[in-house]
């Protein structure tokens, strides 16, 4: 199966938004989306020698699932501020965000999550991959801001990658 199939995940991610894409649920389509789903992957399995190993079960779920609350809560704190405060009121700053996560899979995974939130964008990755530069829109305290990054999504992701 893993000959066929060397990154199911990625397969069915391809897959998915193949269809999303097309904005159709066809048969064409999800034999062109099946075809990419199977054919991509298989091409770039040499550039994937050591894959990560992800645990999809409760830590996954509860990931997701923080993750989407922070960016439905994120928006409307990021429109009050656009709303209702000052450009000269903003508390922008840049962040050093100090990180422990070893695989470059859940390091993109850090940065894209953070990025997704409202207010926040990862901007750099340091060279040796243990600090991540973010900018933020508003934070009044920069150490609590880094902290709540460490434990609401790199504790979480410790767990996943694990």
């Amino acid at each position: 199966m893993r000959r066929l199939l060397p990154h199911p995940a990625l397969s069915a991610m391809l897959l998915i938004v193949w269809l999303l894409m097309a904005n159709s649920v066809t048969v064409g389509g999800i034999v062109l989306g099946g075809c990419l789903a199977l054919i991509l992957p298989k091409f770039t399995e040499p550039f994937w020698p050591a894959r990560p190993r992800m645990r999809f079960g409760r830590a996954f779920a509860g990931y997701l699932a923080i993750v989407l609350f922070d960016i439905v809560v994120a928006n409307f704190q990021v429109a009050a501020l656009i709303l209702f405060r000052r450009n000269a009121d903003l508390r922008t700053c840049w962040l050093v965000v100090p990180i422990e996560l070893t695989s470059p899979e859940a390091i993109t995974m850090l940065a894209g999550t953070i990025s997704l939130t409202p207010g926040t964008v990862t901007a750099d990755v340091s060279a040796d991959g243990r600090f991540l530069l973010v900018h933020a829109l508003d934070a009044a305290d920069p150490a609590a801001e880094v902290a709540r990054i460490k434990a609401r999504y790199e504790a979480r992701l410790q767990r996943i990658f694990a």
